[in-house]
């Protein structure tokens, strides 16, 4: 893995990421997408695009293209002021990317998606990030990995009053029951940040068969905790 594009890298995951890319041994030139500055080491080069609609564009010009294209992009309803405003960044942006992505040449894409979902739900927000997974095995990238992870819990910049709530139990559980009460249904945002890297670094260096492979849970818990070893 030479060259990795990153969107979503000031997210709870997707800083992770970022920080994960930026100190393993084999040090790829990261490209951050991203709408602001942030701070990086000196692999990172920021691609600064305040219109978000113009990321399919950036990522388009990067130069070389990257090996590898890692999405953690992700907003609420809240943040967006509509669920119709909400889709067209998790599911209109997220695909146009991909699509990008695989017309640019990248052979190994990564999302960071969640557990439950499914386009036959119920659950308007479920039922959107399953139709996502759908049409995004559907683009045939050489290697498609699709993270699921439960409840993510860590730091987050930006305020979800109701995750709070749960994240604060998960943390409660986690420390009384050295995490065997919580590893079913909520996970450390670093974990899943280690696991996407290391399924990424799987798949660019051959040591998996093309096609599309999901991580659920447990999965991810396997390969993000292993990586911290």
């Amino acid at each position: 893995m030479n060259t990795v594009g990153l969107v979503g890298c000031t997210g709870l995951v997707g800083s992770q990421i970022l920080a994960v890319l930026q100190n393993i041994p084999q040090k790829p030139t990261i490209f951050a997408i991203t709408r602001r500055e942030i701070p990086v080491s000196s692999n990172t080069r920021l691609q600064i695009q305040a219109d978000s609609t113009q990321w399919p564009n950036s990522l388009k010009t990067l130069s070389p293209t990257p090996d590898v294209f890692i999405s953690a992009l992700g907003t609420t309803r809240a943040q967006a002021g509509s669920f119709a405003a909400q889709r067209a960044i998790d599911y209109d942006l997220n695909l146009t990317l991909a699509r990008t992505a695989k017309e640019s040449g990248v052979k190994t894409y990564v999302l960071i998606s969640s557990g439950g979902v499914s386009s036959k739900s119920r659950f308007p927000y479920l039922k959107m990030k399953g139709e996502l997974e759908d049409a995004i095995k559907a683009l045939a990238i050489p290697h498609t990995v699709i993270l699921k992870p439960g409840l993510l819990v860590g730091a987050r910049q930006d305020n979800r009053p109701p995750e709070a709530v749960l994240r604060i139990i998960a943390q409660a559980l986690g420390t009384i029951s050295k995490a065997w009460l919580t590893d079913w249904w909520a996970i450390d945002a670093d974990v899943v940040g280690r696991a996407a890297v290391a399924a990424a670094l799987e798949c660019s260096e051959g040591k998996r068969d093309e096609g599309v492979w999901e991580l659920e849970q447990s999965d991810i818990l396997r390969l993000g905790k292993n990586e911290s070893q």
